[in-house]
């Protein structure tokens, strides 16, 4: 039963995008080895980038979830860990986007 604290929704807020993350890049890495995707006119960390970005909005089914149960304070961490990820991700990708 989850329940309404701080580090619960931290503790989704963390681990959600780093499982998110890996299976989305299990998911490629057998995608290219059938043959069916290309790299060809995409930059350098085009994949990274994206997959980096989806990870961490996979934060926001668990966050919609929390929210209709009224559970406010593990949304508060849920929302604090996705932002943090959000300036994290514009930090590291922020010199290819710009």
């Amino acid at each position: 039963m989850i329940q309404n604290k701080l580090w619960i929704g931290l503790l989704i807020g963390l681990l959600i995008p780093f499982v998110a993350y890996a299976l989305l890049l299990m998911a490629y890495d057998y995608l290219d080895a059938m043959g069916w995707t290309s790299s060809t006119g995409f930059s350098d960390n085009f994949r990274q980038r994206t997959l980096g970005v989806v990870a961490i909005c996979m934060n926001l089914i668990p966050l919609n979830i929390l929210q209709r149960r009224r559970f406010n304070e593990a949304v508060r961490g849920l929302s604090v860990i996705t932002v943090l990820y959000a300036i994290g991700w514009v930090i590291y990708f922020g010199g290819n986007l710009f």
